[in-house]
């Protein structure tokens, strides 16, 4: 299984990249919004996760480019973010997230997300 993690956070990627490599999977990182867009095209992953402030284009931009194309658009995508009011999260999902995860949060969590999402580890 493929995830896709576009995280600007250098740190922070790489702790969740390791923790969700350690559990089997075959993890891709990029830093910002495009990148995101243009990798997903490229590897088709299973899951992709974006946080939502990073430079260039930010997560919610990603996620309606996502969500548009036809390549793309059926899979599920998660969010992490620090912003954590109700209209940030409201927007994301009216967007097409398949969940919003609220920083800080564990790497426990996002794998029970993803395995919420029928995406099998």
């Amino acid at each position: 299984m493929r995830v896709l993690i576009a995280d600007d956070e250098l740190r922070l990627r790489k702790v969740v990249a390791l923790h969700l490599k350690k559990s089997g999977l075959d993890v891709i990182e990029v830093s910002n919004g495009r990148q995101a867009i243009e990798k997903a095209k490229e590897c088709k992953p299973d899951v992709i996760v974006l946080d939502v402030m990073m430079p260039e284009m930010n997560g919610l931009e990603a996620l309606s480019h996502i969500k548009s194309d036809n390549m793309l658009k059926n899979i599920p995508v998660i969010m992490l973010s620090a912003k954590a009011t109700g209209e940030d999260i409201e927007k994301g999902m009216a967007l097409g997230a398949a969940c919003y995860l609220t920083k800080p949060f564990s790497p426990k969590q996002l794998l029970d997300e993803i395995n919420k999402l029928g995406v099998k580890l």
